[in-house]
């Protein structure tokens, strides 16, 4: 394969609470080269290591809130470096942090420390996106300027292709846009449109109707074009695909979501 393909562990977060080895175990069978960490699951780094080196997998990134990293940024950021996580994801922010709102120059400057730490400890941190990020302010979209604000010495991307699709733009287009600056680009499918609410899905919004048009699907069984978001990866200098589902669909359990997903993504790379 042109790349190597991580699976987000949030995919399948109630298997890995469980029996986090045994869920790695299976990640790896099913032809996977990493994981992305979604909290650790009450496990410590050293062991997670240990996990990781014993079924053949890379722990390649996690997303971590930056209040989290920010209550212990040493601490917290040399656990993900004793993980082997070479990227740390900011992986959403509440309304009033986002760029615009009251308690974003805030957040610029905890990322801006972040990013210093880490980069001590060869993390690059990313932020990955939703679709409120395409909301625009003066003409541009809210994604674009937090990327102006925050350059890519301090905040590299992880496009969520889902999400910009959603968002109302092409991940295409988007991809290539920050060439050079997406080492990690997150593969995700899904069915239906943006509607009022729908992050009851991702467990955010307990409001939504979850019998709404809008559902996630194993890669290759929704709306988006991979071979051109891959060509266009290609093109950007990715490193690592992520493959993430946040809620299973079809049927099927998590980890069967995540065996279809992978064994689409064979069929292209």
């Amino acid at each position: 394969m042109k790349f190597s393909v991580a699976l987000q562990l949030f995919s399948v977060r109630d298997e890995a609470s469980k029996d986090l080895r045994g869920t790695l175990a299976q990640v790896k069978q099913m032809g996977y080269d990493g994981v992305e960490f979604a909290g650790l699951h009450g496990h410590d780094a050293a062991d997670i290591r240990q996990m990781l080196d014993e079924v053949g997998l890379v722990g390649i990134s996690a997303h971590v809130a930056p209040a989290e990293l920010m209550s212990d940024i040493e601490g917290k950021i040399n656990d993900y470096a004793t993980i082997g996580c070479k990227y740390i994801a900011v992986p959403y922010l509440g309304e009033q942090d986002r760029p615009g709102a009251t308690n974003w120059p805030q957040v610029a400057k905890a990322i801006r420390q972040i990013a210093a730490v880490a980069k001590e400890k060869g993390i690059t941190i990313l932020y990955h996106n939703h679709d409120f990020e395409f909301a625009k302010q003066d003409g541009e979209y809210l994604l674009d300027l937090m990327y102006k604000e925050l350059p890519a010495e301090v905040l590299q991307t992880e496009l969520d292709t889902c999400w910009v699709n959603v968002g109302g733009a092409d991940p295409v287009e988007y991809i290539l846009k920050y060439s050079g600056r997406a080492p990690v680009v997150h593969i995700k499918d899904f069915v239906g449109s943006k509607t009022e609410n729908m992050y009851e899905l991702i467990g955010i919004d307990k409001k939504a109707d979850v019998t709404q048009k809008f559902e996630f699907r194993p890669v290759g069984k929704g709306v988006q074009n991979f071979p051109a978001i891959i060509g266009a990866a290609v093109q950007a200098g990715t490193s690592w695909l992520v493959v993430e589902q946040d809620m299973p669909s079809l049927g099927l359990t998590p980890m069967e979501c995540a065996k279809e997903s992978i064994e689409y993504m064979k069929t292209i790379l």
